[in-house]
């Protein structure tokens, strides 16, 4: 598969003002969450008990996104819920740099296939976090990981379940997700760290 990767100036937000390379399009992202919706229904055999938890704060918009997919593919739409795992993480730091998002999830997970929904996969800590906080919820029966892009660099035995892409970086790198709902426009750019 070629890999389109074009220059642009980068807007404000999570990388440097240089120039960054924009490796996802909104036509990119479009498609990869289209096939991560028939992967998850797939493995989860259209199970109507389904419950997709997007991280704060661009995985609850994939999240609903996937949700809508597989309304459009199956007819139901599963439930969709929100998690700020940072409380959970294993480095305080991260947790107080912001203030906390809302968690929300409307249903209890126990005994329920439960897919984790995040737009970067990077340490894995995050996602270690959002399980021991997915536990507060319940016991699902299974937890899932759907991530629009895997970074590597893993310090964590983790592994998403569903990827959309798999883009190699350096450490110098940041991955940075733009989402119409947040940012006017979807877009994954790869830049360095400011």
């Amino acid at each position: 598969m070629c890999l389109n990767v074009t220059t642009t100036p980068v807007p404000e937000g999570n990388v440097t003002n240089e120039t960054a390379r924009v490796l996802l399009t909104e036509d990119d992202i479009r498609r990869a969450i289209t096939r991560i919706s028939h992967e998850i229904l797939e493995q989860n055999r259209a199970s109507k008990d389904l419950v997709l938890v997007g991280l704060q704060t661009r995985g609850v918009h994939l999240a609903r996104r996937l949700a809508e997919n597989i309304e459009r593919i199956e007819g139901f739409i599963p439930v969709v819920g929100t998690l700020d795992p940072r409380l959970w993480r294993d480095d305080p730091d991260v947790a107080s740099s912001q203030p906390l998002q809302p968690s929300d999830i409307p249903v209890g997970v126990t005994d329920r296939p439960v897919v984790i929904v995040d737009d970067v996969l990077y340490t894995g800590r995050t996602i270690r976090a959002a399980m021991e906080a997915l536990l507060d919820f319940g016991r699902a029966s299974r937890i899932q990981l759907a991530v629009l892009v895997d970074r590597g660099h893993r310090e964590l035995p983790i592994r998403p379940d569903f990827i959309g892409k798999n883009i190699p970086t350096s450490h110098g790198e940041r991955v940075q997700v733009r989402m119409t709902e947040i940012d006017g426009d979807d877009a994954v750019l790869l830049g360095r760290e400011s």
